[in-house]
């Protein structure tokens, strides 16, 4: 059985595990300090799961990170997801070019091996195809 790196933020699948208020505002990840356009917090902004798809809009290689233990190079991405918010995320190819407007879509990748020898995955974006 595989593990997932960060389980509040998106679930085996590869959706995304975001918000909806009732103003209509979509965003990720899930919160509940305010809406950014009207306001409500708490209880009025609801759970909604965002599907894993969305446009690019820009990337960036990055080749030299301050963080040591971080290797590079590694690509990092802004997309528009369908369902509303833009994110910024990691890319699959660590330094494939990508035109902007290009469909992309979630893919779970291995990042590592838990202590209990299980496969650790993160989210990633990839070119849909």
């Amino acid at each position: 059985m595989d593990t997932l790196l960060k389980p509040t933020l998106y679930t085996p699948d590869g959706a995304l595990l975001g918000g909806r208020c009732p103003c209509g505002h979509v965003f990720f990840p899930m919160q509940g300090h305010g809406c950014e356009v009207c306001g409500r917090h708490g209880a009025d902004l609801k759970p909604m799961t965002l599907a894993g798809r969305g446009k690019l809009l820009s990337s960036t290689v990055v080749h030299l990170h301050a963080d040591k233990a971080r290797t590079a190079p590694f690509t990092v991405g802004k997309i528009a997801l369908a369902d509303g918010p833009v994110v910024r995320t990691l890319l699959v190819d660590t330094v494939q070019q990508i035109a902007p407007g290009t469909e992309m879509a979630t893919a779970l990748v291995p990042v590592g091996i838990g202590d209990d020898g299980t496969t650790i995955l993160d989210l990633r974006f990839r070119p849909e195809r």
